[in-house]
């Protein structure tokens, strides 16, 4: 069995009269990449900061490296590495200045805080930008720099909370294979992200957590899985000849859906040729039939309630 290097049970943390915690538990093995997922408010931030020491917990446990988050604080910040949703860098220093600032105030000398830039600099791919200052970077440039002064360090624990929120597509998938390159070394990576891409592409294990606790967990196809395999969607934009359609595909498939201009019906073997046949007979012309799996995003919405990245009203954590 693998090591577990994230180890939570019933973590309980309130601000006031409002929960953010309530009875949190899962664990995490060495060299896993978890994705941490829920609607804002639901606990995400809450759990990372009591993970890393930056909160204490009312009451529960958790266990980071082997060691207590409370009564070992010391020795679980020497053994994690955190990035957090703000780049922590000195916007006045050039990139290479902040990782040699950094390899010094976390205890290189002189020569291996300069060594230790020099070798994240070629890692991350920062090498054009390395002599510029901070503040001239772009939004994806800032993070990959960020998450490069976090790891000045070798840590067997990562802690990423949201790194590619407010990112373009091209920056998030380049720090995509960053994260993957870390997995590949052996790192042991808790993700907290509101794209569900995000989390699809890059996690082992998926935890749903909603008001505070987790409500489902398992790999991203197993969490689809629950949703009933795949579905064949139907897509006719003209109401009129959308309801002729409907009525038609009731007839075999009385499971049949509609959300918006969308016909939804689980699919198995013959249904493809089965709608495509009876909206044929029905004279629809149809904008568009597919064939897919479910998506998290669905899951994420049938489980919790809200969308990703969505506020929860009803919800009292962070």
């Amino acid at each position: 069995m693998s090591e577990q290097m994230i180890q939570v049970h019933e973590l309980r943390r309130s601000f006031g009269a409002t929960t953010a915690l309530d009875g949190v538990g899962f664990s995490v093995a060495a060299g896993e990449v978890v994705g941490l997922l829920g609607p804002n408010g639901a606990g995400k931030t809450t759990t990372i900061h009591c993970l890393t020491t930056l909160l204490r917990p009312d009451s529960g446990s958790a266990r980071v490296a082997g060691f207590d988050v409370v009564d070992q604080a010391a020795q679980v910040r020497r053994s994690i590495a955190v990035t957090g949703q703000f780049a922590a860098l000195d916007e006045m220093l050039t990139g290479r200045e902040n990782l040699v600032l950094f390899g010094r105030l976390l205890g290189l000398d002189r020569r291996a805080a300069a060594a230790r830039a020099d070798e994240l600099v070629e890692r991350f791919d920062l090498g054009e930008v390395a002599g510029k200052p901070v503040r001239t970077y772009s939004g994806g440039l800032r993070r990959r720099a960020d998450l490069a002064a976090s790891l000045v360090v070798d840590r067997p624990v990562l802690f990423l909370d949201e790194p590619t929120t407010g990112l373009d597509p091209r920056s998030r998938r380049a720090l995509w294979e960053v994260v993957r390159q870390l997995r590949a070394d052996g790192t042991t990576v808790l993700l907290t992200t509101q794209y569900l891409e995000e989390a699809d592409q890059l996690a082992d294990r998926v935890l749903l957590i909603d008001h505070g606790r987790v409500v489902a967990e398992g790999t991203p196809d197993e969490l689809k899985g629950r949703l009933g395999g795949t579905v064949c969607e139907v897509r006719v934009e003209d109401p009129r000849a959308r309801e002729t359609a409907a009525a038609r595909l009731r007839e075999a498939f009385p499971d049949l859906t509609e959300d918006d201009d969308v016909l939804r019906v689980a699919a198995g073997a013959g249904t493809l040729t089965e709608v495509v046949r009876r909206l044929e007979s029905a004279g629809v012309e149809a904008d568009d039939v597919t064939v897919r799996r479910p998506t998290l995003d669905e899951v994420f919405l049938s489980l919790t309630g809200s969308a990703a990245g969505v506020p929860d009203v009803a919800g009292a954590g962070r």
